[in-house]
């Protein structure tokens, strides 16, 4: 019965392609291209870090000896890549009348059975990846077992002041949000040095986004000119995706609100800021799987493995993710609050 599983389409190479051929349906964060992946040989991964430290030169007298540039020490941060894993199994009675007795060449609907088990699993580990990857913008990853990585200390660095736009004030000053949204850009700014960057991006939760598209500087601004569209749309531009989503203040703020308690999105009341444009700035380490004949070898996204069960009652199997999402310079993400 069970001879059918040992044909090479349910191998570990071919099980992992198969996975690997499964239209990915990345979250708003793998669309917006912010992590820039890697594949390791390794179950951790080390980073450099070398300071970045700006100085004035003194004037020295001519001739004589000048001062002496103070350097920044290097330091090295060690990290584990988390391992996810889910546990599938397909019973001798759920192949039994989907290929003819005594025949090994009819895969076709055992392999459709077992697809559908690996990719019901394969879209947990792709929310999974989103959860952790906004956990990565926001400074501090939690998994599903509340175990948390926060970046901030894990760097050594102190979180930026969240700051309070006051969207409910129903007097505000003139041209306070855009001193505020000004404000965040110089922020962050600041944090990256030298570093260039092409623009600030924000992640908002539902009624901070509702306070902000209603709140009567932003309206003015959009009145009287061919953008007023966007009051009525509130979105702009080619990369909107399915979220709301306009440009005030030198910031796209993009309402990213948690949808059907899945458990991704940011909080009603919160927006998370963040540069775009910044190389390496967020990363994705992918470790081998703990196989045998992975040992050593570059990590792969997902791996898929089967073996048969006692007494031929049917196959076990196993969908498994490798994988790391952190921000390198977490000194950089902000935050803010409606009220």
């Amino acid at each position: 019965m069970l001879d059918i599983f040992k044909n090479d389409a349910f191998s570990t190479t071919s099980l992992t392609d198969f996975i690997n051929d499964v239209k990915y349906r990345p979250g708003r964060l793998g669309e917006l291209g912010l992590f820039q992946a890697e594949s390791v040989a390794t179950t951790s991964i080390a980073i450099e870090r070398i300071g970045d430290i700006l100085q004035l030169v003194k004037p020295t007298p001519r001739g004589g000896p000048g001062e002496t540039r103070d350097y920044p020490k290097r330091s090295m941060l060690n990290l584990t890549v988390p391992h996810f894993q889910r546990d599938w199994s397909v019973m001798a009675d759920e192949v039994q009348n989907l290929r003819a007795a005594g025949t090994e060449n009819q895969l076709m609907p055992v392999q459709q059975l077992v697809g559908q088990k690996i990719v019901a699993n394969t879209q947990d580990m792709d929310l999974t990846e989103e959860h952790a990857r906004l956990g990565a913008v926001t400074g501090v990853v939690t998994y599903a077992d509340a175990s948390t990585l926060n970046l901030f200390t894990t760097f050594g660095v102190t979180e930026e002041t969240e700051v309070d736009f006051d969207l409910d004030n129903a007097s505000p000053a003139d041209g306070i949000l855009r001193k505020k949204s000004v404000g965040v850009i110089r922020a962050v700014k600041k944090r990256l040095g030298k570093a260039p960057f092409t623009s600030v991006h924000a992640l908002v939760g539902d009624t901070f986004f509702d306070q902000l598209l209603q709140h009567k500087e932003v309206r003015d601004t959009y009145k009287g000119w061919s953008e007023a569209t966007i009051l009525r749309d509130s979105y702009i531009g080619p990369n909107r995706a399915g979220n709301p989503m306009f440009e005030f203040g030198g910031i796209v703020w993009e309402n990213y609100g948690e949808i059907d308690d899945e458990g991704v999105g940011v909080a009603t009341g919160k927006a998370r800021f963040f540069p775009l444009g910044v190389s390496g700035l967020f990363r994705t380490y992918y470790a081998p799987a703990d196989y045998v004949e992975t040992v050593n070898t570059l990590g792969q996204r997902l791996y898929a493995k089967q073996w048969p069960m006692p007494n031929d009652k049917g196959i076990n199997g196993e969908l498994q993710m490798n994988e790391l999402n952190i921000c390198t310079r977490p000194g950089v993400l902000m935050g803010a609050r409606n009220t």
